[in-house]
């Protein structure tokens, strides 16, 4: 292992989170049994085998490892990766990396795919991912993964399998699809990135950011720069129904101590028992 990158880790509901953030320092995510990550703001070295990206906005502590990890994957001669974006970023990050390219001599080979809110990418028959609008300061996207069942509809309960079977090759549509929000990924935003999108407080897990914790830190002011106050988690504490809250994403302005302190005096335990600070 080459540890050129912090990483925090922990595990909850068959799925390992791991990565780090702080506020204009980086931001870097990954779910290794969903072979995806979120956000390229460094790339540790660990994260390369990881094939598939999703990237919440081009802030560059969010995304200045892209070239990197695309180079690393041509250099180990692996598959080239896809990067899924905001489509507003999508022809400048091409250009970005043909610059790049350029100046390293090394081709950028990867699949850039430009996403708006609504669209959907299919990692397996089994787990789907749905892009959603998030409130930054430029274009930025959440993200949601639906773990997806197909169950058989109650009209065909009770039948034996050979008629379903018919059923099925006679082109009739005997299942429906259930999804349940399983793992949710805000990156930047303000309140309303999360407000407008309903299934981010219902997923098992949800990573968010939570930059600014002191109480004369005014929250017009950080709304408008699209990002969340402690306050506005205390507010919202009755929407939470996620079993995990990953808080990330802290102002540089705070000493881990003080971020601690000040959320364990003024969370209420509804909170506080699922919310976990990536410090």
């Amino acid at each position: 292992m080459v540890d050129n990158a912090p990483i925090i880790s922990c595990e909850h509901a068959g799925l390992t989170v791991e990565g780090y953030s702080r506020a204009a320092v980086q931001t870097y995510w990954r779910v290794p049994q969903l072979k995806i990550g979120f956000d390229l703001g460094a790339q540790p070295w660990d994260f390369m085998g990881t094939p598939t990206w999703f990237v919440s906005h081009t802030h560059l502590d969010h995304v200045a490892a892209l070239p990197v990890y695309v180079a690393r994957r041509r250099m180990m001669r692996m598959q080239p990766p896809t990067i899924h974006l905001p489509a507003e970023s999508l022809e400048d990050t091409r250009r970005l990396l043909r610059v790049v390219q350029r100046l390293d001599r090394g081709r950028m080979l990867c699949h850039l795919n430009g996403l708006h809110p609504g669209d959907e990418v299919q990692l397996s028959r089994e787990s789907v991912v749905t892009a959603f609008a998030t409130s930054h300061t430029i274009p930025s996207l959440g993200f949601v993964v639906w773990d997806r069942r197909f169950k058989l509809k109650e009209e065909f309960h009770g039948l034996p399998g050979e008629k379903i079977r018919d059923l099925r090759q006679s082109g009739v549509t005997v299942t429906r699809e259930v999804r349940v929000p399983l793992l949710a990924y805000t990156g930047d935003t303000s309140p309303a990135g999360l407000d407008n999108f309903p299934p981010v407080y219902e997923a098992k897990i949800l990573i968010t950011e939570l930059s600014f914790v002191r109480p004369n830190h005014r929250r017009e002011k950080i709304h408008k720069f699209g990002h969340m106050h402690l306050d506005d988690f205390i507010e919202r504490a009755d929407r939470f129904q996620n079993e995990l809250i990953i808080c990330a994403h802290f102002s540089t302005r705070y000493h881990p101590q003080e971020i601690r302190r000040t959320i364990e005096n003024k969370l209420p335990d509804q909170l506080r028992n699922r919310m976990k600070l990536w410090l």
